[in-house]
């Protein structure tokens, strides 16, 4: 069986355009996680704020860094599934182990 490197999907996907969807399906996972992180931490710190008679001060830097950092992480580690998910042959792909 020859192998060709620019071999296209059964559908007619490119094998960069499997990585890509792979890679904004981790990114954007990576990222509503990041936002719910922020909600909750900053809905946390108000309530904890209001039962504790505590001044509660939010760092909107450190919260936009948490952010950035839960999206560097998925996109990270959403590498590596998205370059064997690409190198895929379509049949190998469908077929259920």
């Amino acid at each position: 069986m020859i192998r060709v490197p620019f071999l296209y999907s059964s559908l007619g996907a490119t094998r960069r355009d499997i990585r890509i969807q792979f890679l904004l399906e981790s990114g954007l996972l990576a990222g509503s996680g990041g936002v719910i992180g922020v909600v909750g931490g900053v809905a946390a710190a108000l309530v904890v704020s209001r039962l504790g008679y505590w001044e509660t001060i939010i760092s909107w830097p450190a919260a936009m860094a948490g952010f950035g950092f839960s999206v560097a992480v998925g996109l990270i580690f959403g590498i590596y599934p998205a370059v064997r998910a690409a190198a895929l042959e379509p049949i190998e792909a469908l077929r259920s182990d």
